[in-house]
């Protein structure tokens, strides 16, 4: 994944089987569920295929929510104030792991 760039994962979390969304900036990787909290629906347009605007928000396909990506706010559109669903990772010899 290059850097300031986007990766869609399944991992199983608490027993149930999940989209993950992946974003890199430089060494570190953030990881959040693939999931907008405004109508619960994937924030990817197409599988691992996700919009990011010039100033560099992440944007919901579904209805344009706007997500800032250091810590998931979303900044403008129809859930501003929620946030996205963080999951902690770590990044162990190039390879993202669940923490």
């Amino acid at each position: 994944m290059e850097d300031g760039g986007f990766a869609e994962v399944e991992a199983v979390i608490d027993g149930d089987a999940e989209s993950l969304l992946l974003f890199r900036q430089g060494q570190s990787v953030r990881a959040w569920l693939n999931v907008c909290p405004h109508a619960g629906r994937r924030l990817d347009w197409a599988p691992g295929k996700f919009l990011k605007s010039k100033e560099g928000h992440l944007i919901c396909a579904a209805h344009g929510a706007s997500f800032e990506l250091g810590g998931g706010v979303c900044v403008a559109g129809p859930c501003r104030g929620d946030s996205l669903r963080a999951v902690a990772v770590t990044v162990v010899e190039g390879e993202v792991r669940l923490a």
